[in-house]
């Protein structure tokens, strides 16, 4: 009971902090202590909650970028198993230390499809979708009917143009 206790505690301070605020990475770097350690506090939950997001985010866009799908899950499950363990590390150490002055934690990016992007998660891109190595069938070409020769004499086959040449003798 005690632990529902403090859970809901901690859920409603969280939750709290980030209603009074706009962000709570912006938060974290507040020169005001109080909103320094309050931002540090919530983004250490955040991240520590949502790290194991990272592995299906990072597993769907490695097969869907990859040539071979297969090749590019398994990456996304090498980069994905990092970035949850970065983003998990980088709660505990911002949940550890909220309360030091002057030290702002270890930020990883909002972004849960690059945990390594620093820019601030600001710029919000649609990611392209991959080319397609289909390329298609070149156009029809399109053949005029012959006019008949309407004074030209018959065909008269030559020596050259004679069937027989062919033929064994």
């Amino acid at each position: 009971m005690k632990k529902i206790i403090a859970l809901t505690f901690i859920g409603f301070l969280t939750f709290s902090v980030t209603a009074h605020a706009g962000d709570v990475w912006d938060m974290s770097e507040s020169p005001v202590y109080k909103e320094k350690a309050a931002g540090m506090f919530g983004r250490g939950l955040l991240n520590v909650a949502t790290s194991f997001i990272d592995m299906p985010v990072q597993m769907v866009a490695g097969a869907s970028t990859a040539d071979n799908p297969f090749l590019g899950t398994v990456g996304g499950f090498a980069s994905g198993a990092a970035c949850t363990v970065l983003r998990a590390g980088s709660g505990v150490i911002d949940v550890a230390s909220f309360w030091v002055p002057g030290f702002h934690g270890v930020p990883v990016s909002r972004s849960y499809e690059n945990c390594l992007d620093f820019s601030g998660g600001q710029e919000k891109t649609v990611p392209s979708l991959p080319t397609s190595k289909y390329t298609p069938p070149p156009a029809p070409q399109i053949f005029k009917k012959a006019e008949p020769a309407s004074s030209a004499a018959p065909f008269q086959p030559t020596d050259q143009d004679s069937r027989m040449k062919y033929v064994k003798k």
